[in-house]
């Protein structure tokens, strides 16, 4: 296990404030990221820090030790970081935000660098991600899943409708006659013997959609099973072959005629996105300057979806 400085930052206040909900105040993180905190710090050092009682964590006699022992340096720690950080010639803070990797490229990655702040990006698993905006490891998520956590709100911004694309360069004549016709299980049948592009991870998207639409799993195995839906939509461009993606993702691929929609299917598959934040923060202005940057483009895609895709 190793050392975290942030472990000595929250014992220290916990040490000095006798209350759990008075650190996380002070630190802006969550009380169960204060609790995180501390366990990881007693489980490291071995021993038991705190008594907790009813209205007070008392410290052990260890911990009075521990405190005496660590104070001048976390201190010295403390006064270095604010110093370096009020030194630094753009003075900027750091916001710390996780999503998917081709929400990033499609979305923030052109913008990042007019942003008047630094920005640390986390890609992950949504729980996880929701677990560290919780614990204050990040300061903003944008996410399809809403979690639990009482000290983080979720506001939606847009949605995504999971849908099937297509290569610019395929024929579709034949799939929409099928499609025009009410002939579902012969579309079935010809999609399956198209070339198809999908991710390991995306797998349960294309899961989900043949169910809705075929009322059966997909029995074929894709073509290529590509790194990210990035690869997917490079691949595609301007060729031949199928994917079932978020359109949100693939919007200005669409929107130039480099990808089609072939079909959205009988079931609409859709997502509502969130942006996932502490009640609390201290990093309010920056994180609307970032939300603004998804809520335009959102607009901007909602705007054209009537005409990128079919009903």
């Amino acid at each position: 296990m190793l050392l975290n400085f942030e472990w000595f930052r929250t014992f220290k206040t916990i040490y000095e404030t006798g209350s759990l909900t008075a650190t996380a105040q002070a630190l802006y993180v969550s009380q169960p990221g204060v609790s995180l905190h501390l366990n990881s710090l007693e489980a490291y050092v071995g021993y038991k820090l705190f008594d907790r009682t009813a209205r007070k964590m008392v410290p052990t006699e260890r911990a009075k030790v521990l405190y005496n022992y660590i104070l001048e340096a976390v201190n010295k720690l403390e006064d270095a970081e604010t110093h370096f950080h009020k030194s630094a010639a753009t003075n900027k803070s750091t916001i710390s935000v996780g999503m998917c990797l081709e929400t990033f490229q499609f979305t923030l990655e052109q913008y990042i660098s007019s942003l008047p702040f630094n920005i640390n990006i986390k890609f992950g698993e949504y729980p996880e991600m929701q677990q560290d905006l919780d614990h204050g490891v990040l300061d903003l998520i944008i996410t399809p899943q809403k979690g639990i956590q009482p000290n983080l709100e979720y506001k939606p911004f847009s949605k995504e409708r999971i849908v099937l694309v297509a290569g610019g360069a395929q024929d579709l004549s034949e799939f929409n006659a099928l499609i025009d016709s009410k002939k579902i299980a012969e579309a079935e049948a010809w999609l399956k013997d198209q070339t198809w592009y999908t991710t390991a991870a995306d797998m349960e998207n294309m899961r989900k959609f043949w169910h809705l639409n075929f009322n059966k799993h997909p029995d074929f195995r894709p073509n290529y099973i590509v790194p990210n839906k990035c690869s997917i939509v490079r691949c595609m461009s301007d060729a031949t072959g199928f994917a079932i993606i978020p359109d949100f993702l693939c919007r200005h691929e669409l929107a130039s005629g480099k990808l089609k929609v072939a079909w959205a299917g009988n079931k609409i598959m859709e997502n509502t996105l969130y942006f996932g934040k502490r009640k609390k923060t201290m990093y309010s202005k920056e994180i609307g300057m970032i939300e603004a940057v998804f809520e335009d483009q959102a607009e901007e895609f909602s705007n054209a979806a009537s005409a990128l895709i079919p009903a």
